[in-house]
């Protein structure tokens, strides 16, 4: 991912964090590791079968495809397109970063941390 966009993200949830007054904790799999990810590996599965080669000609084939997996222990998978307009080029500075109240885990504080609200007066 790149940087600004890590930086919007942990913006936002500082966002969330405060309006909300709860704190968020993050943990992220490290890089390579998504490969020993059971629920990923579970759902892409089901997904892949249900595919059989059917052309990914637009949004609506994707969307039926993925919800249409069911599996007999249980998985329902639902999909529905996000219609919403996001701006572009949104840039986040470092005193934004630096104002995000983040308290990092002691394992790999750069993939587990906690967000803290920030109390508005």
């Amino acid at each position: 991912m790149v940087t600004y966009r890590l930086k919007l993200w942990k913006k936002e949830l500082q966002n969330f964090s405060s309006e909300t007054n709860m704190q968020i904790t993050v943990c992220h799999f490290l890089p390579g590791t998504s490969r020993w990810n059971k629920i990923e590996h579970r759902l892409f599965s089901q997904i892949s079968l249900n595919r059989r080669g059917v052309p990914l000609e637009n949004y609506e084939t994707v969307e039926n495809l993925i919800g249409a997996v069911k599996t007999k222990t249980g998985l329902v998978v639902k999909a529905e397109p996000d219609e919403n307009q996001y701006k572009r080029g949104i840039r986040v500075s470092d005193q934004e970063i630096q104002e995000i109240k983040i308290k990092r885990h002691g394992f790999h504080g750069e993939w587990n941390y906690t967000i803290m609200p920030v109390c508005k007066t």
